[in-house]
Parts: structure tokens; C-alpha cells; sequence
């Protein structure tokens, strides 16, 4: 079966997220979408994130209502900074799975080069690529170039721009503004409930 992967720091998750990954499931056919929230993403080591228990906690209940959805725990349960490659070794493991589809931001594809092992990644899965507001595709021959394979394991989503952020979230929790409909009801409940991000941490 077609397994689609949508990690993140989900801190909070919120509509875009939710979006991205039933369009990537109707659109792919895919028989069901992980969510993989980071433990310590190795691009963010010296980001202080919510605690792991609460953000997985956010992520199952915004999937709850969609048994396509999927919560993955591999990387929380993780010590120390996560890597996708890991990750996805870890999966194809455990899962009999004829294809991983890993879900990304166009963002994030200009900085494949930097990631753990980039070109043994593009052989283990295919990149599924989504728009972000502002930003276009990187030079795919370039990026071919530093990531040799990466072109013809790119899969290009075309699917509607959420412009809602974690950031932009955490940030209007800080100033007492409004996040309905940005989060789903019960994280918002949820964020409300436990306080989180009244800190004002962007």
C-alpha cells in the first residue's frame, strides 16, 4: 500500500496541516497518511519547543475525526534530534508498504541538500511537494546536482494555500487574539486549557 508521511513539529498543528494531508491522500491514493510529530528537529536545536506530550496530544485530536489519519510516535519516543532518513528506515521495517510518499513544503525542498543522507533518501521514498504562500520552486537542476536522483522522485501537489502558521498561532495565543478556525475545535480547546503558549514564544 501507499503510505503518505507528514512530519512536523506540530506545535500547534493546525488547518493547513490537516488540508495538505487529506489532498495528498485523495489526489495519491493513499491508503492512509502518518503524522509524525518531531522530537527534537535537528534544524531547530536551539528552538525550544512544547513538550512532546502536548503536541502529540493536539495532533491525535485533530485527526481523531479521520480514520485515514494516523499518529506516528517514532520520533518523540526518539532521544535526541530527529532525522527523516531514520525515520523512514525505521518505517519500511515495520510497514509493508509498496511506496512512502514523505509530504513537504517547497520551502523545505531548497534545503534537501542539508538534510542526513539526502540522495539515500530520495531512493527510499517519493517527495511530495506543496506550495507555500510567497515561495516558489527551487532550481531543480541545481538541487539535482547536490542531490543527485531528486528530480524524478518529486511529485508536485497542487493543492490550496493555507496561509496559517505554528508561529502566527503561538503568536495570537500570546496576545489574546482569536485562533478559531486556524486550529480545530478541541486543540483550541485543548491550547486553552493548558495554557500553552501564553509565554508569548514565537
Amino acid at each position: 500500500m501507499n503510505i503518505g508521511i507528514l512530519g512536523g513539529t506540530f506545535d500547534p498543528i493546525h488547518v493547513g496541516h490537516l488540508v495538505i494531508a487529506e489532498e495528498a491522500r485523495v489526489k495519491l491514493g493513499l491508503a492512509k497518511v502518518l503524522f509524525v510529530p518531531a522530537g527534537q528537529p535537528w534544524l531547530k536545536v536551539d528552538h525550544v519547543v512544547t513538550l512532546a506530550s502536548h503536541r502529540v496530544k493536539m495532533v491525535c485530536l485533530a485527526i481523531a475525526g479521520n480514520s485515514y489519519f494516523k499518529l506516528c510516535p517514532l520520533e518523540v519516543e526518539h532521544p535526541g534530534p530527529s532525522y527523516t532518513i531514520d525515520t523512514i528506515t525505521a518505517l519500511q521495517s515495520q510497514l509493508e508498504a509498496q511506496s512512502f510518499f514523505f509530504i513537504l513544503g517547497s520551502d523545505s525542498l531548497a534545503g534537501l541538500h542539508l538534510w542526513k543522507e539526502p540522495a539515500k533518501l530520495v531512493q527510499m521514498c517519493r517527495l511530495v511537494i506543496v506550495p507555500r504562500l510567497g515561495l516558489s520552486l527551487p532550481d531543480l537542476k541545481s538541487l539535482e546536482a547536490s542531490v543527485p536522483g531528486v528530480t524524478s522522485n518529486i511529485v508536485q501537489l497542487d493543492t490550496p494555500i493555507i496561509g496559517v502558521s505554528s508561529s502566527e498561532i503561538r503568536q495570537r495565543v500570546a496576545q489574546g487574539l482569536s485562533i478559531r478556525y486556524l486550529v480545530p475545535g478541541k486543540v483550541e480547546k485543548y491550547i486553552a486549557e493548558q495554557k500553552l503558549y501564553l509565554g508569548g514564544s514565537g
